[in-house]
């Protein structure tokens, strides 16, 4: 199937990594997700039903090996120092946002600017995003996942 890229805008709370849960719960009870075991390519008799719990979802090992094509294929958030892991979300730093934008505030119009921070499959990324006064107000995460 290959990759595939996901972003999602999320109310700002200074707490990166439950924003992120926040989302994900969001997203999940949304079923807006790639579901493998429900594929139409899939004859009747082996589809499943979308999970109810993420522990259900994650359990699943067709889920495991193609992920969900989402933001539920990432599993924290990260400090800006740490080097970037697969299945996590790394904060934009002050110095990327400068090199990338010419600002360390950003705010939505700087999205398209930033977006190829996240190149690589299994990679997220997310910054938080100001209004015109410079007050945080939202936080954009994006990413590529699946297989």
């Amino acid at each position: 199937m290959g990759a595939s890229a996901w972003d999602y805008y999320a109310p700002y709370q200074e707490d990166l990594g439950a924003a992120l849960e926040e989302l994900q719960h969001q997203v999940f009870l949304a079923g807006d997700y790639y579901w493998v075991r429900g594929g139409d390519w899939l004859p009747e008799e082996e589809r499943r039903p979308r999970p109810s719990t993420l522990d259900e979802l994650w359990a699943d090992e067709w889920a495991q090996h193609s992920g969900t094509h989402s933001i539920l294929d990432v599993f924290h958030v990260q400090r800006e120092d740490e080097e970037p892991e697969i299945c996590a979300v790394q904060p934009v730093t002050v110095e990327e946002a400068r090199r990338y934008t010419g600002t360390e505030r950003l705010t939505r119009a700087h999205v398209p600017a930033i977006q190829d921070l996240a190149g690589e499959r299994g990679y997220g990324r997310c910054a938080v995003l100001h209004d015109d006064h410079g007050r945080p107000q939202e936080i954009y995460f994006w990413g590529w996942s699946g297989d």
